[in-house]
């Protein structure tokens, strides 16, 4: 092949014709003027397959912002010889390996002009992609990373990675598709998972594992020997051994079996497999337990006297959940001869008992929170100290850490004390108790629980006046048999005593926050643990408003009046059909709230500064809050904030991780519960979600979740309107939206995957307003259609039937609850956010 002087000459479009693309050369001499630019720095090259690699590198640097195929580079270098087509196209490999080019999901390729990497951690959400979320902070899910499956290099979900990032603006037939960052993993910088959850699976001689985590896409593989006594159909603890290479995308893991939970199916043996699934221990280490059993019972009168406010000669008392034992907070309230009232928050004082250093310290960092399952609590602390020792149960001397206001009848503070005291509680009464005695208006305690609730309903609406925002999502709780069978699933119900509790932990957090500040000595504030939770993403929100607005609802979403257009809106849509599906879509547009060092304000709540400081024996950061405090109680200047930091994204990350397994445990007790319904009963629902692959209907009266897919949908040929949130029938022209009401009876249940399928019975549905497929925005259509019906009517006409596109594992409108802001109680029954 005769070299050619032009060989590299730019295009002038990386999409036009291959005629446009100007003169192609050889992979010889360089241009002239180019010495100075790849040559030097590709460096001297010191044989034929050198000298072809660096023109190859060269011409894309040249062409650096176009995207091309290998062929594209093959012709451009006239590369008629077989063997000479191999290697270029080899080389283009190489170089992509290298990182100095990326490759796009269509399989072109561009020059990396920014060759510099972004560390960043990966959320495997569907088998043919993941987003790597960049290690910068706070998180902006406009800066994830989108990457193929294909270039992951053999990371797997929780892998920390480097990732060569680019911008891709892709045409996809007659649209083009929004601006996204796509990168490709180029190193695994730390491997996030070393041991996984499955259920063992044996064919023959050979034994794989199958995980049960929906974000792990490969089977793993069990040598013989490593099996450690399990068996088939039983769910183990795996620790990977070795990993698939970096191009080796059907690899398989290696691994060996560390633990056998038990028989698959089997209720103890799931919720232990939920907690390893998402790395939450089983138990605590003997030296934990040790340390806790040495911790003393009872209380040196020494300690009160010398180091402590004596309450315990006033009226006190503690109102949690009908099963909780442990009890972190209880209320005192003491009359004043001015016609005020001292309110007293007191607190389990953990921190005298767990103290830096010692094996309960750190076991407590390492879990940072409790984990609250279907039918047990995981503690953050051993049982000793969280059922006995720190809990504030009634009749029992307690040390706790308080805070007391105060405040006259209008609910307005006159003072406030913050300190350590000892306390006596009188009574603990259940949520329902402590309701019923409100009701009645007789029982015990009647006249301290009736100011207390007229104290929380003016704070609650001196909140909201000042826009705080009501988000009240509906929470589920369940009636067990003694297998742990679920036989009944019914909604909690949030009484005034629920919101009361509520309200004074709210007083507390928010109070303890602005007095550390106040102590603040230098020009610099005070370091504290901060609970803070920005503002809304805007092009979200404005998504929702746009959303709210077909269906008939107002939601302003300019920032001056957020609040209270989104309190009016919640209003609206109460008792509505879609009203869950609605309040969901506005919860996830606000930012998830966390733990951080930076005093950012709490949006959700209105707080300008707001902490943890009431819950020590379940969450860790009120213990960092409780040490801090008192720290600056006894002059002390401000601490280290990067320490801090760093602990308080911890803690962020492991509520995270217990949120889910929570979420978990509820999703397969719901599977369960409805496998174990009649096979033809019937149940009315309503659309909550709506995807290209059909849309997910929840039945209200036990907010069980199922999937109707669009291929079962037999009566037409479906298809999705992304931006209406909808499936239309294109002959008939019926619609599938948000808020539907629907009957359904249960097509199949799958425990492994907590996943349940529907088969629709009847409907409602509508027909579009103008008799026609809805055009999304961009003009394009969105693929998912009724398969079935497409393959019926095709082979009635004689004719290939097509399938189309596989179908995208999760639509815009049922993503996942990332980044969703707290919920208007916690799991505790409403002690703050």
């Amino acid at each position: 092949m005769k070299p050619k002087n032009n060989k590299y000459t730019k295009a002038p479009s990386a999409r036009g014709s291959r005629s446009e693309q100007g003169a192609r050369g050889g992979y010889g001499k360089r241009p002239a003027g180019s010495a100075a630019g790849p040559a030097k720095a590709l460096g001297h090259a010191n044989s034929f397959l050198d000298e072809l690699k660096n023109d190859v590198a060269a011409f894309f640097e040249i062409n650096n912002t176009g995207q091309w195929s290998t062929m594209d580079v093959v012709e451009n270098f006239d590369a008629d010889d077989r063997k000479l087509k191999l290697m270029i196209q080899g080389l283009v490999g190489e170089l992509f390996d290298e990182g100095r080019l990326t490759r796009l999901p269509d399989g072109r390729y561009q020059f990396n002009a920014n060759q510099n990497t972004i560390l960043g951690t990966v959320e495997h959400v569907n088998p043919k992609f993941a987003f790597v979320v960049p290690d910068n902070g706070t998180r902006d899910r406009d800066n994830d990373i989108w990457v193929p499956a294909e270039d992951l290099g053999g990371a797997i979900d929780g892998d920390k990675v480097r990732v060569i990032a680019f911008s891709d603006s892709r045409q996809r037939g007659t649209r083009q598709l929004a601006k996204r960052i796509v990168g490709r993993v180029v190193s695994i910088a730390e491997r996030g998972k070393t041991e996984i959850v499955g259920t063992l699976d044996r064919h023959g001689k050979q034994a794989f594992v199958t995980p049960d985590s929906r974000r792990i896409y490969q089977d793993i593989f069990i040598p013989a020997e490593k099996l450690g006594g399990a068996e088939a159909n039983e769910k183990v603890i795996v620790r990977l051994t070795t990993y698939p290479d970096s191009d080796d995308r059907d690899g398989h893991f290696t691994g060996e079996v560390i633990s056998v939970l038990g028989k698959a199916g089997e209720h103890d043996t799931e919720m232990h497999a939920i907690l390893a699934e998402f790395g939450l221990p089983l138990e605590f280490p003997a030296e934990v337990e040790k340390e806790s059993e040495e911790i003393p019972v009872d209380i040196d009168e020494a300690e009160i006297r010398e180091h402590r406010r004596d309450f315990r000669n006033i009226t006190t008392f503690t109102i949690d959940p009908v099963d909780a034992k442990d009890f972190d907070d209880a209320l005192s309230v003491r009359y004043l001869d001015n016609g005020n009232y001292e309110i007293g928050i007191h607190i389990a004082d953990v921190t005298h008992y767990v103290t830096p250093g010692t094996e309960l310290e750190e076991e407590a960092y390492k879990r940072a929170t409790s984990v609250y399952l279907v039918d047990r609590v995981v503690p953050m602390l051993p049982e000793k100290l969280s059922n006995g020792v720190c809990s504030l149960r009634p009749n029992e001397d307690k040390l706790t850490f308080s805070a007391v206001f105060e405040m006259n009848a209008d609910a307005k503070l006159v003072k406030e004390w913050f300190g350590r005291t000892a306390i006596h509680s009188d009574r603990r009464f259940s949520y329902e108790e402590a309701q019923g005695i409100l009701n009645e208006g007789t029982g015990d305690f009647v006249k301290e629980l009736t100011l207390l609730n007229d104290l929380a309903h003016k704070m609650r609406d001196e909140r909201f006046k000042h826009g705080a925002i009501n988000f009240e999502t509906p929470e589920v709780r369940f009636k067990l048999d003694e297998n742990g069978v679920p036989l009944a699933v019914m909604p909690k119900i949030r009484q005034d005593t629920n919101k009361l509790i509520e309200e004074f932990m709210l007083l507390a957090n928010k109070r303890v926050a602005e007095f550390v500040h106040s102590l603040s000595r230098g020009p610099e504030p005070n370091t504290m643990v901060y609970r803070v939770h920005e503002g809304p993403d805007e092009d979200r929100l404005q998504t929702l408003s746009d959303f709210a607005a077909r269906l008939g609802y107002k939601l302003k979403v300019d920032s001056a009046h957020l609040s209270q257009s989104m309190n009016r809106f919640m209003e609206q849509i109460e008792g509505k059909p879609e009203a869950g599906m609605l309040s969901q879509l506005a919860v996830r547009t606000m930012s998830k709230a966390r733990y951080s060092t930076e005093d950012l304000g709490h949006f959700g709540l209105a707080f300008e500064r707001y902490s943890h400081f009431t819950s020590p024996i379940r969450r860790y950061p009120d213990m960092m809050a409780h040490r801090l405090l008192q720290h600056y109680l006894d002059k002390g200047r401000s601490v280290d904030r990067e320490t801090l930091e760093a602990r308080c994204k911890h803690a962020s990350d492991r509520e995270r991780a217990a949120a889910e397994a929570e979420r978990a445990s509820i999703k397969y007790k719901q599977v369960e519960f409805m496998s174990n319904m009649p096979a033809n009963m019937e149940f009315a629902g309503v659309i909550a979600g709506v995807t290209e692959f059909g849309f997910f209907v929840e039945i209200p009266e036990n907010s069980c979740e199922g999937l109707v897919r669009m291929q079962d949908l037999d009566d037409d040929f479906y298809e999705y309107d992304k931006d209406n949130y909808r499936i239309i029938g294109r002959r008939s022209k019926k619609m599938y939206t948000f808020g539907d009401e629907v009957t359904v009876k249960v097509k199949e249940t799958n425990l492994a995957r907590r996943s349940i399928d529907f088969t629709l019975i009847s409907d409602k549905a509508k027909t579009a307003e103008d008799g026609g497929f809805i055009r999304a925005a961009h003009g394009g259509r969105e693929g998912g259609r009724s398969r079935r019906d497409d393959s019926q009517r095709n082979a009635a006409r004689g004719r290939k039937a097509t399938t189309g596109g596989r179908a995208k594992a999760i639509g815009e409108a049922a993503k996942s609850n990332k980044g969703a802001a707290p919920k208007g109680q916690n799991r505790r029954g409403g002690r703050g956010r």
